[in-house]
């Protein structure tokens, strides 16, 4: 019984816990913030991972959590028990406190960065609308109390004061801003109805992780490995003594006595090596603007396998370009657009003369005027009256339409590209409000046409339409634009349109077919009493209004092909090229559609020329999702092109089997994609292939699966800041990855791999020496060295030469960037292995075990300066190695070894407790410790001249 109870009690407790908040509709009260009876969160960014009270336990626990730290706390803990207590209290508490130290002062550092960076945000100013007029009030402060616009597309909430007559209009999906959006001109009112966390951006972003790198977890293997070592050693010490006495206080001071082994300097030296790195990354003049946020991973920059990029505004620009128009007799590129414009000012300085045929002048004007009608693109005037922006008023008379004073918003950049053409062309779209278009011909004089409908583009059927009426003659013309898998059954028959549009798509351009029908007045008034009655209709609304607006979809008169490019990135196509020729396998995953995903896949590169692509069949159940794996698994290094509906199906019945078919895909694009999917196919390949992987994109959409992956790089782009702030790294442009992962990726994975096995090299040789001087002495559990000598020794005797390691480099970045393929060796995680570190053993217990034993055989009468003689042919060995594993020399390196050195024999002079002076001055001292430590040294050197002579690592045949 008292256990159910307990299982129903905490079934409670998790269901209390976890209990969503219940969503309820929400008045708003313009004007009146006193009828607002709930409370509604701040409308404030925090991106802090602590707080003044979280700050130090949060920390503490952060450190602790590694296996090493922890260890170490209960190594320093054991010395307040007076029967473990080996030496001084400070051998043991100093280093601890100084790694904790270090790396709580670097914790606050990226906290207060954090902090500024959301105060930066929250500061933003806005202008409030009250009954006594506009007030002033940061972001932070908004709090809740549609966006309203004068001409065309959104509803009028309140275009008067007073708000009489009121207004009963519908409010829907459309007139929506959401937070993060960029007005690109005019000013917006709005009704703030979300704040805070309840934003949709911060809604469709999961909480930041604290992310740790591969070579920390394979580090932390590593010293679990060499405490499991301490442990046999001290067991073997015991076993040895006969198990004497109290046996098992002298087991636990043994492995005190041997805790140097683990070192605790280790942490500490990669976490400022850590900050080095960063420092490098951002300070390199090649990749200006680059920015560290995450100081913890820049090793993981060497270790990708799979990079995952957005596309639009990542890949590409976001700035579309006109670049085609295709009559079907006859094709305008960009070098003869000056013909069209000649064409369209003859059609309009001249009547239309009736022609049984139509000329080339009046297909052309036709297709112009097409273009420069079918469409959603609004021109907006920004006129500056004592220096604030004031929306024009609707009468004709005032409005200032001159060229430089007009920009065009739209939804969609291609309409946009459009009317930019039009206009360059010689028919300018001058006016837009809900009702009417006023269009400027060459001559200057102003065209109005009325809408009489508009049918906007969808997903689904990938088209738009609008039905105008010319105010001069009283035409009535429906217009229809789209793409060329949903014109083709709508325009009259042809035999050019799908050759035309696939020569298009192979140069990378995105195409829309244009057609037109003309209508008579009867034709119309039918089709509006239709339309009317199948909008009032409450069941089947959507597909009755389809099904009127495609009776009139039949026969339509093809007018021509356009042909848009949305212009690639700076240098794209190299660093794809390049991040290819590494061993990195790139996914694209995009919200677009196939079509345009396909196509920037093509010309950005993304898919060699001579590679086949396998466009991924649309699948709905488990049968056709089986038929079309199968088919695609015939299939031999060709690129993947797969939608997200497809994807989801896939990985509902048959997710293994797809990831290990697509990871073997040189290139994988995923077209409409959802950010929750962008992430999810990260966390797939993560748990799939355990390789490192990295996500890179410019937009609020790519923040979940910026945070997902092991390392993740936002662009500041045109889409605002969201995904260069949540990101571990940003960069201004595409091209900089390439210098990221070559030069900086390698060097703080090589960087870092050498400097943590030789801060366990630096533990390991002192623990052989303190086993052997055990062993010799009646297996006595007694230090070697002592107090200061201890602490000396891991902190300014060996420090400076051991960290100075963050300098070097084994390729020039010239050699990194030339030659990519050296970058496919370190994703093997070869530089720090379990091979590696047993080389590293051997060396530390063949040093260890010659600098005692030579000490000892040498000064068999003068047993009192073993301590002087062993110690210094430690510090020398130490510094000798140093200059073994640089690979490349940097004066600063130098200057550490030589002020290591100068500490060392400045402090001999203060030493007395442990050094006799008059000892040390004579030659006798000097000769034996130059002999042990030649010993020791030397052989390594011949090694290391025989492998680099007879075994060379790759690099090394490139930098000859």
């Amino acid at each position: 019984a008292p256990g159910v109870l307990k299982n129903v009690c905490c079934e409670c407790l998790v269901h209390t816990c976890r209990r969503k908040k219940e969503l309820k509709v929400r008045t708003v009260w313009l004007g009146h913030p006193e009828k607002c009876e709930e409370k509604y969160p701040k409308n404030a960014i925090k991106n802090q991972k602590y707080n003044i009270v979280t700050f130090v336990p949060g920390v503490l626990y952060q450190q602790f959590k590694f296996f090493l730290n922890l260890y170490f706390l209960v190594v320093a803990c054991s010395q307040f028990v007076p029967s473990l207590k080996i030496g001084y209290l400070y051998t043991y508490w100093a280093p601890l406190g100084f790694v904790l130290a270090v790396t709580m002062v670097r914790e606050a550092v990226d906290e207060v960065r954090r902090c500024r960076r959301d105060k930066e945000m929250n500061s933003q100013l806005y202008s409030k609308l009250t009954v006594r007029g506009k007030v002033q009030v940061k972001s932070s402060d908004i709090q809740i109390t549609m966006k309203s616009k004068q001409t065309g597309l959104m509803y009028d909430l309140c275009p008067q004061e007073d708000c009489d007559p009121p207004i009963h209009e519908s409010l829907s999906i459309e007139n929506t801003l959401w937070a993060s959006t960029v007005v690109a001109s005019g000013t917006v009112i709005g009704v703030v109805i979300y704040t805070g966390k309840e934003m949709r951006s911060v809604l469709n972003t999961s909480q930041s992780k604290n992310k740790v790198g591969l070579l920390d977890l394979e580090l932390n293997r590593l010293t679990k490995a060499l405490f499991l070592a301490q442990v046999v050693l001290s067991v073997v010490m015991v076993t040895l003594q006969g198990f004497l006495g109290p046996w098992f206080r002298n087991l636990f001071r043994f492995v005190v006595l041997f805790s140097y082994i683990i070192p605790i300097s280790l942490r500490v030296n990669l976490d400022m090596g850590k900050s080095a790195y960063g420092w490098m990354i951002m300070k390199d003049e090649n990749i200006p603007g680059t920015v560290v946020r995450t100081s913890t991973i820049p090793e993981e920059l060497g270790r990708l396998v799979y990079l995952l990029t957005d596309k639009t505004g990542t890949l590409t620009q976001n700035e579309m370009v006109f670049k085609r128009l295709h009559l079907g007799t006859v094709s305008y590129g960009m070098d003869t657009m000056d013909e069209i414009q000649s064409h369209i000012i003859q059609s309009y300085a001249q009547p239309p003369a009736p022609k049984v045929r139509k000329s080339v002048s009046s297909r052309i004007h036709e297709a112009v005027k097409a273009i420069a009608l079918c469409h959603n693109v609004t021109p907006v005037y920004e006129s500056c009256v004592n220096g604030a922006s004031t929306e024009p008023e609707s009468t004709e008379a005032d409005q200032d339409f001159s060229d430089d004073n007009r920009t065009y918003q739209a939804s969609s950049p291609d309409d946009v590209a459009l009317v930019r053409w039009t206009e360059s062309v010689g028919l300018t779209l001058v006016n837009r409000d809900l009702t009417s278009l006023q269009l400027k011909t060459p001559a200057g004089h102003i065209l109005t046409y009325y809408i009489l409908q508009i049918f906007p583009f969808t997903s689904e059927s990938k088209r738009m339409g609008i039905i105008v009426r010319e105010e001069a003659t009283g035409d009535i013309t429906f217009y229809m634009k789209g793409a060329d898998v949903a014109m083709a059954s709508i325009v009259q028959y042809n035999d050019w349109l799908e050759e035309e549009c696939g020569n298009m798509a192979r140069e990378g351009l995105r195409t829309l077919v244009v057609a037109k029908k003309s209508l008579t007045e009867e034709q119309y008034q039918d089709f509006e009493s239709r339309y009317n009655q199948a909008k009032l209709s409450i069941h089947d609304r959507a597909l009755k209004v389809a099904a009127v607006v495609e009776s009139l979809e039949r026969e339509m008169e093809l007018l021509c092909l356009t042909g848009v490019e949305d212009q690639l990135q700076a240098d794209v196509r190299p660093t794809l090229e390049l991040l290819r020729n590494a061993g990195i396998k790139i996914w694209m995953l995009t919200g677009d559609k196939l079509e345009t995903a396909t196509c920037i896949a093509k010309s950005s590169h993304l898919v060699s020329r001579n590679q086949d692509i396998h466009v991924f069949k649309p699948v709905s159940n488990r049968g056709e999702a089986h038929l079309e794996l199968n088919a695609f698994r015939r299939k031999h290094d060709c690129a993947l092109v797969i939608s997200g509906d497809s994807l989801e199906v896939c990985l509902r019945y048959y997710e293994h089997e797809f990831v290990e078919l697509a990871c073997q895909c040189p290139a994988v694009v995923c077209c409409r994609c959802s950010p929750t999917q962008k992430a999810q196919i990260v966390r797939l390949l993560q748990q799939h292939t355990d390789n490192r992987t990295c996500a890179i994109g410019d937009g609020g959409n790519d923040v979940s699966m910026i945070q997902a992956a092991d390392c993740g790089i936002g662009i500041e782009g045109k889409e605002g800041k969201q995904a260069s702030l949540a990101a571990d790294f940003s960069i201004t442009q595409f091209k900089h990855i390439g210098r990221l992962l070559m030069v900086h990726g390698r060097n703080s994975y090589k960087r870092s791999a050498a400097l943590g096995q030789f801060v366990m090299h630096r533990g390991m040789i002192i623990s052989t020496m303190q086993a052997v001087f055990s062993s010799i002495f009646y297996f006595a559990s007694v230090p070697l060295y002592q107090g200061f000598l201890m602490v000396g020794y891991a902190t300014i005797y060996t420090m400076f030469p051991v960290f100075s390691l963050v300098l070097d480099q084994d390729v020039k970045p010239e050699m990194a960037l030339l030659y990519p393929e050296l970058y496919k060796d370190l994703t093997k995680g070869r530089s720090l292995s379990f091979k590696t570190f047993l080389i590293w053993v051997l060396i530390s217990v063949y040093q260890g075990g010659i600098l005692m034993y030579g000490a000892l055989v040498l000064f068999d009468q003068e047993f009192v300066h073993v301590v002087a003689i062993s110690f210094t042919a430690l510090i020398l060995t130490e510094l000798l190695m140093v200059a073994l594993t640089v690979r490349t020399w940097h004066w600063l390196m130098v200057v550490a070894e030589l002020i290591s050195l100068g500490c060392y024999l400045a402090s001999l002079a203060f030493l007395n407790e442990y050094f006799d002076l008059s000892f040390i001055t004579t030659w006798v001292f000097l000769w034996k410790v130059c002999v042990i430590t030649l010993v020791s040294c030397l052989p390594l050197y011949i090694i290391k001249y025989l492998k680099r002579k007879f075994s060379p690592p790759s690099y090394s045949k490139l930098s000859s």
